[in-house]
């Protein structure tokens, strides 16, 4: 069996904060979605999805729209997306809270969410910094016979970003 792989995904670019909106509330832009969309081709070329697959998301507005571009690209059910309050305005622990209670039976899963938690995050499994832009995608690897359950510090390899 390979490896157990993480996808760690930044949003797409949104619409600029304003008064009139929350921040929670910002939808993608056009200019994100195409990208989003080209990211996410990019990404069909090397990841197969199948019942060992799991998306979790932000129930942020462009989180939750990036995550939908990915499965309509990628042949996942937009339904079966895992919504994750906590992953919105995270520190980095908490969304490896939401990893860590990830079942053994999944073998990879994309996570949707927001800087400067991903970024932070990727750092601190990894001991690899990055700083992701939106919609860059951090894969990462978990050493063999790793569950989501074990990821901790410096536990798993960077293998790329695809930006």
């Amino acid at each position: 069996m390979p490896n157990k792989k993480l996808y760690i995904i930044r949003h797409a670019k949104a619409e600029e904060h304003s008064f009139t909106k929350s921040d929670f509330e910002r939808h993608l832009i056009s200019k994100g979605k195409e990208r989003a969309e080209r990211i996410a081709l990019e990404l069909a070329g090397e990841l197969q999805i199948d019942e060992q697959t799991l998306f979790i998301s932000s129930t942020a507005n462009r989180a939750l729209e990036t995550a939908h571009i990915f499965a309509d690209i990628l042949g996942y059910s937009p339904a079966a997306i895992q919504l994750e309050r906590d992953i919105y305005e995270a520190h980095h622990r908490d969304i490896l809270k939401v990893i860590n209670s990830v079942p053994s039976s999944f073998q990879k899963v994309l996570v949707f969410g927001h800087n400067p938690g991903l970024s932070d995050l990727v750092d601190y499994l990894t001991n690899r910094p990055v700083d992701l832009k939106t919609v860059n995608i951090a894969i990462i690897e978990l050493p063999a016979n790793f569950d989501f359950a074990h990821v901790s510090a410096n536990s798993s390899n960077l293998i790329k970003v695809l930006a």
